[in-house]
């Protein structure tokens, strides 16, 4: 099988997978313990999660602190949710179902939600308007359906201009490029080869939440549950890897975008070329029946949009949001590689895809 399906998850990397082995059961079987207790076991566990904190934390911004969470859907509720009442919250038409639906509940129960438009290139400018009383801004960083990277150092100036507080999903761009400057960032392990499960939201110093899952307060008061010290270590080695091979990995994911794209020079590219990370080709073509590709391509992993809505009979609402019609958003598939894809997988994905994808036109 080929695996291009790097935008719904990515392989998980030798390095987290033996980083997490050491808090399953350890050396005779004494690495199962719970890192809040305040035995040695306990504390040898919770020693292990802020090694890991460090690690993930290196590839923020300075000036904050990182809050585990079960993953970025988490992550971003707490964000959304957690730092304030009142006021409208601003976001993207292009962000993720937990932004947006988050953002829709939000509107729905307190009148206090509005979206941002995007161009047909798939970004999202800040030549409009938002609510005078607006508290929050979301914009992703880089999206997940088209890879289209948004200009987040621009709208972090005008949420401070506005007096409000800025988030980023940076789960797609989250150790693939640097993450920009904001208030807090949402971010996910299994996205950098690490495993699911596991999350964080970054806080900048200063910005207090409301807890939204109560309990114990393990976080800092911010967010209650035991936390897994093999999930956060397995997060916390794929951290470190990502940016010890950041320069690497991402000139190995441009040299197989320019081959990509030369494989599918007749199909018609989704979002910008230029305002994109490199490893998410979204395209589409004329008259294709997705699904019967997807079937004929059994042996190529491959998406027919964002997997977090595949199943749902729903037209990408990213696709539509750059302005296309829902049979064209409907002929369109996403493809996604990285670290561990090599040309020769392209090369041989393409040939199946072109093949099947031409047999349709006869």
């Amino acid at each position: 099988m080929i695996y291009l399906d790097y935008q719904a998850t990515t392989p998980l990397a030798p390095e987290a997978r033996d980083a997490m082995l050491r808090w399953l059961d350890g050396p005779e079987g004494t690495g199962f313990g719970n890192p809040h207790s305040s035995h040695r076991m306990g504390r040898q566990a919770a020693a292990a999660v802020e090694l890991a904190r460090d690690r993930v934390a290196a590839l923020f911004p300075a000036g904050g602190r990182v809050i585990f969470t079960s993953g970025a859907t988490e992550a971003l509720n707490l964000a959304i949710r957690g730092s304030g009442k009142g006021g409208s919250v601003s976001v993207s038409a292009i962000e993720h179902a937990a932004v947006l639906d988050t953002a829709k509940t939000l509107r729905e129960g307190e009148g206090r939600g509005h979206v941002l438009n995007v161009s047909k290139e798939g970004q999202c400018n800040t030549a409009q308007d938002v609510p005078d009383d607006v508290r929050l801004i979301a914009v992703m960083q880089v999206n997940n359906e088209i890879g289209t990277i948004q200009p987040t150092i621009d709208w972090h100036r005008k949420a401070k201009e506005n007096n409000a507080l800025f988030l980023i999903d940076a789960v797609q761009a989250y150790g693939r490029i640097e993450v920009t400057g904001a208030d807090m960032i949402a971010v996910c392990a299994h996205k950098i080869h690490g495993p699911k499960g596991v999350g964080a939201l970054w806080v900048r110093d200063g910005i207090e939440l409301e807890e939204q899952q109560t309990g114990g307060g393990q976080e800092a008061n911010a967010r209650s549950g035991t936390l897994s010290p093999a999930l956060i270590a397995g997060f916390g080695a794929a951290a470190e890897l990502a940016a010890e091979q950041r320069g690497a990995d991402i000139e190995h994911v441009e040299n197989l975008w320019h081959r990509a794209r030369e494989l599918f020079a007749d199909w018609e590219l989704n979002g910008s070329e230029e305002a994109r990370y490199r490893g998410n080709l979204n395209i589409r073509r004329n008259g294709l029946d997705v699904n019967r590709l997807m079937s004929e391509c059994r042996e190529v992993m491959f998406s027919a949009g964002s997997a977090c809505a595949s199943g749902s009979g729903r037209t990408s609402h990213v696709l539509k949001a750059i302005g296309l019609s829902d049979k064209q958003a409907k002929n369109s598939i996403r493809l996604g590689w990285g670290r561990y894809t090599s040309v020769d997988e392209i090369e041989q994905a393409a040939a199946a895809i072109n093949a099947a994808a031409k047999d349709q036109e006869l």
